[in-house]
């Protein structure tokens, strides 16, 4: 374990917390641009590692800390909503709402280091310990329980439901054809290992920072994890047709577990971050090492 970057998360967690959760995941996404262009170039992937899914901007580290800190507030009664992930908590003017991001930022360090280099699980650790710590953090400071209370009478939903189903298939169709048939387009020019394998992280990317739109109050959905898993299919299989295939499943599970943990609910838990973790679990098994990596 680096201490270094175990104390590094205490301030991470604190980044997401005064930017407030999104603000700090935009700037994940834009820094996973910068640094999967670096390493697809021939350099170093550090800024990827160290900066965009380290201590400081990991999602697992700021977005979980900021989550968190959301969740802190609302219970506390200085912010009017948990799943408020938009907020700059830097305006509650509140130390104790920071500190909470800082504690599960480290928890975050902690969760990813037991789940990699412990357990070797072979899927995306940020995705699963952003998951691990939204639960934590919902059942810390929350009252709707896991999965939330629906009001008496009313029936809950499991996904949307007509055009709005429509809507996703396409959405997954569109970006997963798009990411897979490119990954194909790469492999055709004779790219490198390292190319192939960095153009994940590079849809990932702009996905994460297409999120500055739904920051400032337009209607865009989130669509790293379809991004992310469609890209990984593609690469991980050889084959463009599964970015296809696998852009659509990650677009309705997304939904499922959008409405299954965040309806009725009074802090977030992060359908992408939950679909990135499943899908690449899956993913690996089918067309990789398996459920541990060595």
């Amino acid at each position: 374990m680096n201490m270094f970057a175990l104390i590094a998360s205490f301030g991470g967690g604190i980044i997401g917390a005064y930017m407030g959760a999104l603000p700090a995941f935009i700037l994940t996404g834009v820094v996973a641009i910068a640094g999967a262009a670096v390493s697809m170039a021939g350099g170093a992937d550090l800024t990827v590692g160290f900066v965009a899914f380290g201590s400081y901007l990991g999602p697992h580290i700021a977005f979980a800390g900021g989550v968190a800190a959301a969740a802190y507030a609302a219970r506390n009664k200085k912010l009017g909503d948990g799943t408020d992930i938009l907020s700059c908590l830097n305006g509650l003017s509140d130390p104790a709402t920071l500190v909470v991001g800082g504690i599960f930022g480290v928890l975050g360090f902690l969760i990813h280091y037991v789940l990699g280099s412990v357990l070797h699980l072979n899927t995306d650790l940020p995705g699963c310990t952003v998951i691990i710590s939204g639960i934590i953090a919902r059942l810390v400071f929350g009252t709707s329980g896991l999965l939330g209370k629906a009001p008496a009478g009313q029936a809950r939903a499991y996904f949307t439901r007509g055009k709005g189903m429509v809507c996703n298939i396409l959405l997954g169709l569109g970006i997963g054809t798009a990411s897979g048939f490119v990954y194909q387009a790469l492999a055709d020019t004779g790219a490198s290992a390292a190319v192939l394998g960095s153009y994940p992280v590079l849809c990932f990317g702009i996905a994460a920072v297409s999120l500055i739109f739904t920051q400032t109050g337009f209607a865009m959905p989130g669509t790293h994890h379809i991004a992310l898993i469609s890209a990984l299919a593609a690469v991980t299989s050889a084959n463009p047709v599964m970015g296809t295939v696998f852009g659509i499943l990650a677009s309705l599970f997304g939904d499922f577990v959008g409405k299954t943990f965040n309806s009725h609910c009074d802090s977030h838990i992060d359908p992408p971050a939950f679909t990135i973790f499943v899908f690449t679990f899956i993913i690996n098994l089918l067309f990789g090492t398996g459920f541990f990596s060595v």
